[in-house]
């Protein structure tokens, strides 16, 4: 870092400095963690001497608290990926079904967002479309800090939803699905060119969500890669300049995650992973009725507390899909 030329490339040098960051965070856990595990030994040996219940007691939760602490130190390691450290990209698009399936879509937005700010991290609202009747057509919004992305990364596929419909006079049951895109957010140093020719650009009027505050300019930006097809858009900004080049980030983290999996695929190591995020292949069903259950159909984790993980405690599942994709867990 104090090598000359260090900061001559921003981009570079910050990402250089995260790293070392998260290095230095995980020295730090191991430290504190050897140091209390230390002082727990001469807990227990003063206990064993004097025999006091209080002591004891005493004892019994600070072990209980190591315990904790060494599982989430666990999960952590298993972030290990290229991009796991990043900040994530996350699209939640729903599936046939109108109304109903775009009021899901607004539920598992809320739900990620929720469980976002009970870790601690940051989310920017990037492109938000409303649905006709509730939810939304589509959102897209940003997920900031340590390992955003190697934790939500977790979520993408499809998710299913099985509740008394608040949308039918009749009150009958509807099965709804919406799928879940999490790309990780790409830095500018990364080997990836691409051509404006290959780019098409449209403006149009924005407007926030639920409608809004309306842009009285075309600032809005939607881009299409012709090659791919893939289209991306952002509203957020009031320049069209500055949603041009937050609309340019996530398409380059899209195509990064395409080109990743392409590389993977010819490695034959996303056979499985490829039938997971595969509409109608639900990675996750969330039944309200007859019964309450939230269940992950690829790690078997689930819960009867409905309500808990629409209010985003959704940590017992990506623990187990991290776990499972390390190999520390059976099928």
């Amino acid at each position: 870092m104090e090598a000359s030329g260090f900061w001559d490339n921003k981009d570079k040098a910050n990402a250089i400095m995260r790293e070392k960051a998260a290095l230095e965070r995980s020295l730090k856990d191991w430290n504190s963690l050897s140091t209390r595990f230390h002082d727990l030994e001469a807990m227990a040996e003063l206990a064993a001497e004097e025999g006091g219940e209080a002591m004891r007691a005493d004892l019994e939760l600070e072990l209980a608290a190591i315990r904790k602490d060494i599982a989430a130190t666990e999960i952590k390691a298993l972030l290990s990926g290229e991009q796991d450290a990043t900040n994530a990209i996350v699209s939640i698009h729903p599936g046939a079904g109108g109304t109903e399936a775009q009021d899901w879509a607004e539920m598992l937005m809320r739900m990620y967002l929720r469980w976002a700010e009970a870790q601690g991290y940051r989310t920017e609202l990037l492109d938000y479309q409303n649905g006709e009747e509730a939810g939304v057509k589509s959102v897209t919004f940003t997920v900031s800090g340590d390992y955003a992305y190697g934790k939500m990364k977790a979520e993408a596929g499809v998710h299913r939803l099985v509740r008394i419909s608040p949308f039918d006079a009749n009150k009958r049951r509807h099965t709804s699905f919406a799928s879940v895109y999490v790309y990780p957010e790409v830095e500018d140093d990364i080997d990836l060119e691409i051509d404006e020719k290959e780019l098409r650009i449209d403006t149009y009027r924005a407007s926030s969500a639920g409608g809004q505050h309306v842009n009285k300019t075309d600032s809005a930006v939607r881009i299409t890669h012709l090659p791919t097809n893939i289209v991306v858009q952002c509203q957020n900004e009031r320049s069209q300049l500055k949603n041009k080049n937050v609309a340019m980030k996530v398409l380059r983290s899209r195509l990064y995650e395409l080109r990743k999996k392409e590389h993977d695929e010819k490695l034959g190591k996303l056979v499985s992973e490829k039938k997971d995020i595969a509409w109608g292949s639900q990675i996750r069903s969330y039944v309200f009725q007859p019964y309450q259950l939230v269940k992950d159909h690829r790690t078997g984790a689930e819960t009867g507390n409905v309500n808990a993980v629409m209010d985003g405690d959704l940590n017992q599942f990506i623990d187990a899909y991290l776990v499972a994709g390390s190999g520390a867990a059976t099928e």
